[in-house]
């Protein structure tokens, strides 16, 4: 099946054995010592967990030529899996300790993925809730030099969630709308439904990264099916992370029913052995949805998407065909 994907995270689709040769370029730091290992390590006791092993993994991506070399082999593994078109966060002020500036970094970017034409991956720069209101107002003001040459449409924000609620970064998405970027948040993953209340009335976003605590609050249901608010939903994501504790108290198939607009995602499949194919079994198997609703979803990825009019009719057109040819 052609697919879309909204929610994923660069550094987190790095494939495996690339990550491994990132690895041992720089040497390694003597935590693994094989590949084996390395699939072992990429899992966590939690969401605080997985986090640490996201700071263990960057500082192997040490100067720009890394991340040309990472992002041309995360598409290269997208196109090979039928994903047509993947809109992909990247997170520049996790590597300003390298002495990365965000600048060049989405351009080393843009230069791999740009090498496989097969795939459309227009970028969304994670501002890092972590690095408060300065620092999130530095990396867009930087990001915004570059913006159009490095194809970055949107911004996000992810990073511990409970800790650095929507409201201290309102000034930061008020600037990036005026600019022309789209928005998103990361919401109602690690923290409560108050949390995506935020990102909508004071982020004023477009989407919600995650959101599937949203669940818990009727009322906030109701106000995303009324004013169709996406969420970009991680389904193995959350289980591996350990923001759901089991497949059977995830929220997804409720959410679906109300008639939430749910789109499925990765999140970083490299890190929780998945992959979006995978995703969309999730949601036959584990979830009970049958053909129709799977469809349904799949196109709510396009309708979803920040892609121009005209890559959007591209992409349902190519979505309904391939439906309709295996009816």
């Amino acid at each position: 099946m052609p697919k879309v994907e909204l929610h994923l995270h660069l550094e987190g689709a790095i494939p495996l054995p690339t990550l491994w040769e990132l690895i041992e370029r720089h040497g390694g730091d003597g935590t693994i010592r094989t590949p084996d290992q390395l699939v072992d390590w990429f899992t966590y006791r939690d969401f605080a967990h997985f986090m640490e092993t996201w700071v263990w993994m960057n500082g192997f991506l040490r100067d720009y030529e890394d991340f040309t070399y990472a992002a041309e082999a995360v598409a290269r593994h997208l196109a090979s899996q039928n994903i047509v078109y993947a809109e992909s966060f990247f997170s520049p002020s996790d590597f300003r300790r390298q002495g990365l500036r965000p600048q060049e970094l989405a351009l080393a970017i843009r230069a791999g993925l740009d090498r496989v034409p097969e795939i459309e991956v227009p970028l969304i720069v994670d501002l890092v809730r972590d690095r408060g209101s300065d620092g999130t107002a530095r990396t867009l003001a930087a990001i915004t030099e570059v913006a159009g040459e490095a194809h970055v449409i949107g911004i996000g924000i992810g990073g511990y969630e409970a800790e650095h609620p929507p409201e201290l970064f309102a000034d930061v998405y008020r600037t990036a709308r005026d600019s022309g970027f789209h928005v998103t948040a990361h919401a109602g993953e690690a923290a409560g439904p108050e949390s995506v209340w935020g990102a909508i009335r004071v982020l004023e976003v477009e989407r919600i990264g995650h959101g599937i605590r949203s669940a818990e609050d009727p009322a906030l249901v109701d106000y995303l099916i009324e004013h169709r608010i996406p969420l970009e939903v991680c389904p193995t994501s959350n289980i591996r992370t350990a923001v759901v504790r089991e497949w059977e108290s995830h929220p997804a198939r409720h959410l679906i029913e109300a008639g939430v607009v749910f789109t499925v995602n990765t999140d970083a499949p490299a890190l929780f052995h998945s992959s979006l194919a995978g995703e969309y079994q999730v949601l036959e198997e584990r979830f009970g949805l049958g053909e129709e609703a799977i469809r349904r979803i799949s196109l709510a990825a396009v309708e979803a998407s920040w892609a121009p009019a005209e890559t959007k009719l591209h992409l349902e057109t190519l979505l309904n065909s391939w439906w309709d040819a295996a009816e």
